[in-house]
This record gives C-alpha cells, sequence and structure tokens, in this order.
C-alpha cells in the first residue's frame, strides 16, 4: 500500500494517532498539556513513531528521518524535564510547551513529506522528498508554527500575570 513496508504501515497509524491527539491537545487546551489523556496518548505514541521509524529504511541506511527522531527524543526528554523539575527555573512551563509544539511540528515535516510523494496514487504532488517545490510547503508550516509558539507564549506570561500575587 503505497510503497509502505509492514512496519511504515504501523508506524504511519501510531503517527497519525499522535497528531490526532496533538490536534485535539491543542484544540482543547492551546498547548499539549503532559498531564492530559491527550498529551500522554501524544506523547507516547510521539516515542513510538520515533521507535519505529528507525526500522525504516526504505531510502538506504540512516538518514535525515532517522536524525529528526532522535532530536523528536532529545526535545521530548528536554520538555519533561522542564515539565517536572525546577531546571529552568521560572521559564520551565515556557521550555515544556514550546518543546511539545516543536515536537509536533517534527511531525508535521515526514507528515507532508511523504504525503505529498505518494499521493495522490500514482501521480504524487512531488516526485520525492528533495523536490524544490516541497521546500516552500514545510516553510509555510514553519511560520504557522511560529505563530502558534508566539501566541502560547503570549498566553502563558498573561496566565503568569494574573497568578502574580497584587
Amino acid at each position: 500500500m503505497f510503497g509502505l513496508t509492514s512496519l511504515g504501515i504501523v508506524h504511519t497509524a501510531i503517527s497519525l494517532v499522535a497528531v490526532g491527539a496533538g490536534v485535539l491537545a491543542f484544540f482543547r487546551y492551546k498547548e499539549i498539556p503532559p498531564g492530559t489523556r491527550a498529551g500522554q496518548i501524544y506523547i507516547w505514541t510521539t516515542v513510538l513513531t520515533c521507535l519505529t521509524g528507525f526500522g525504516i529504511f526504505q531510502h538506504g541506511g540512516f538518514g535525515k528521518p532517522h536524525a529528526l527522531g532522535i532530536l523528536t527524543l532529545l526535545v521530548l526528554a528536554i520538555a519533561a524535564v522542564a515539565g517536572r523539575t525546577a531546571l529552568f527555573g521560572r521559564s520551565s512551563k515556557y521550555v515544556e510547551t514550546i518543546c511539545y509544539s516543536t515536537t509536533f511540528f517534527f511531525h508535521m515535516i515526514p507528515g507532508f513529506t511523504e504525503s505529498l510523494t505518494r499521493l495522490p496514487a500514482g501521480s504524487p504532488v512531488f516526485s520525492s522528498a528533495d523536490d524544490p517545490g516541497l521546500q516552500p510547503v514545510i516553510g509555510v508550516v514553519f511560520v504557522l508554527f511560529l505563530i502558534g509558539v508566539v501566541l502560547q507564549v503570549l498566553r502563558l506570561r498573561g496566565a503568569g500575570r494574573a497568578a502574580a500575587p497584587a
């Protein structure tokens, strides 16, 4: 199916659950809070997406997708540390929120790349992941990510002021 291996199909299914949980969390909470059911589903399916991705070598050996998986796991770890410790001081909530949002953006890179190089079946939008036409698509997704992060930071600042003693 669409040139996917059995592992690729499982990997894709898990990543779609992660993206769905992330979208639900953004709509419901304006962030991906790890203490919620949507947040927990997002985090664990993102970890599983990375781990299953390490076994996929459709384009040769270790490549950019594998590096993105490692980076995603590192950013998830930073988010967890920020949420559970005082390592980042007063910035911890910002670091946690931005890190989880960053991992969502990371999902979008292969999501758009793989979808647009495979669909529609038989005549995909782009010929390969290196197609120059794909770069503006990822650029627009990146700008949307930046806008979202700015809105999250502004919301957190507002919440911080509202909680500050008078």
